[in-house]
């Protein structure tokens, strides 16, 4: 069996807070970029990515529309790539998001934004890229090589840059000292132990992860490693929708991850920790305080940054649960690093 410590997924991973910390020291282009927002604002937000990234992305679009209040929304990439077509986008940010930067679909459809007068920003981890140069600016992730399949410290990165463009584009001071801090906290969150939830996830078969806001989109990312990683089933649901269908498969010993953070969506995840414990679920939950279930660790953080902590203390869990399913967390079966989606 693997050693869960020396796969590339775990040394990666930890490699994080040294990628934020990178990514901070270069912040002049988010500053410059978020100068211009505010000289000339557009008319609406729009994001480009597959994946991890897209995961990132919609972390990206509740902290643009709650902290700027500005109207954001995500592009299918196939509307260019495979249908030749494209939404009227003059005059829309759109930040396109990439470990990559090579993708044909991502490419095709940032072009045609372009072509149509949309104000493209790449998010990029390999500034090389295709896509790297398509970006007015181009934001580097630092992440530096990630050649696990799983990614990890890419994914950070990503919403790192997305906390400090939204920081400094609002002019939130509370929010660029707390971005400041990322890289310490993110050390300590992946140390905190969150082995309690290692053997109900070694033997499920499905899981469902929950939230709301911000960290929906960090649940997104944890049923993606899930389903990457480890090979289990894994699905993200707000804690608004969980309610309806979804609720209809929960049965005794199925597991559910619950992800809050202190703000006003915190209660709503909370008041679910009951209701599935009453159907038989195996709760387990992060950042909702005291409730039934099994209790994983949170630092005390700044609420915006509490759900990208939380997914840093999950990755280790990740590798954990995939090793010992007798899964290769580097190497899933049938994926490749860069997915070249038409």
């Amino acid at each position: 069996m693997l050693d869960p410590a020396r796969t590339l997924m775990f040394a990666e991973a930890a490699e994080a807070p040294a990628a934020v910390r990178r990514l901070l020291d270069d912040r002049a282009a988010h500053a410059a970029l978020a100068a211009g927002l505010r000289t000339r604002p557009p008319r609406a937000v729009v994001t480009l990515a597959r994946g991890s990234s897209d995961n990132a992305a919609t972390v990206a679009r509740y902290l643009v529309e709650t902290r700027v209040r500005m109207l954001t929304t995500s592009l299918s990439p196939s509307v260019a790539s495979v249908y030749g077509a494209a939404p009227r986008l003059a005059d829309t940010l759109l930040l396109a998001v990439s470990q990559s930067g090579r993708s044909p679909d991502l490419l095709a459809a940032a072009e045609a934004a372009r072509e149509d007068g949309a104000r493209p920003v790449t998010l990029v981890n390999d500034e090389t890229s295709p896509l790297a140069a398509a970006g007015r600016p181009c934001l580097p992730l630092h992440a530096g090589p990630e050649r696990s399949v799983a990614a990890t410290k890419s994914f950070i990165a990503a919403v790192a840059s997305f906390l400090l463009l939204v920081a400094e584009w609002s002019a939130d001071d509370e929010l660029l000292a707390a971005t400041d801090t990322l890289p310490d906290l993110l050390d300590r969150a992946w140390a905190l132990d969150w082995s309690p939830a290692l053997e109900p996830l070694v033997a499920a078969r499905h899981l469902y992860v929950v939230a709301r806001g911000p960290a929906l989109g960090i649940a997104q990312e944890m049923a993606l490693k899930m389903k990457e990683t480890c090979g289990l089933h894994a699905e993200a649901f707000s804690a608004a929708e969980v309610r309806h269908g979804p609720m209809a498969l929960v049965e005794q010993g199925f597991p559910v991850l619950l992800l809050g953070q202190d703000d006003a969506g915190q209660n709503s995840v909370a008041e679910l920790a009951a209701l599935f414990a009453e159907r038989g679920a195996t709760v387990l939950h992060a950042g909702i305080g005291a409730a039934a279930g099994v209790r994983l660790p949170v630092l005390d953080a700044p609420p915006a940054l509490q759900p990208l902590l939380a997914v840093q203390s999950f990755y280790r869990l990740a590798n954990a649960v995939a090793v010992a399913r007798g899964r290769d967390p580097d190497r899933p079966p049938h994926l490749r690093k860069v997915t070249e989606t038409r």
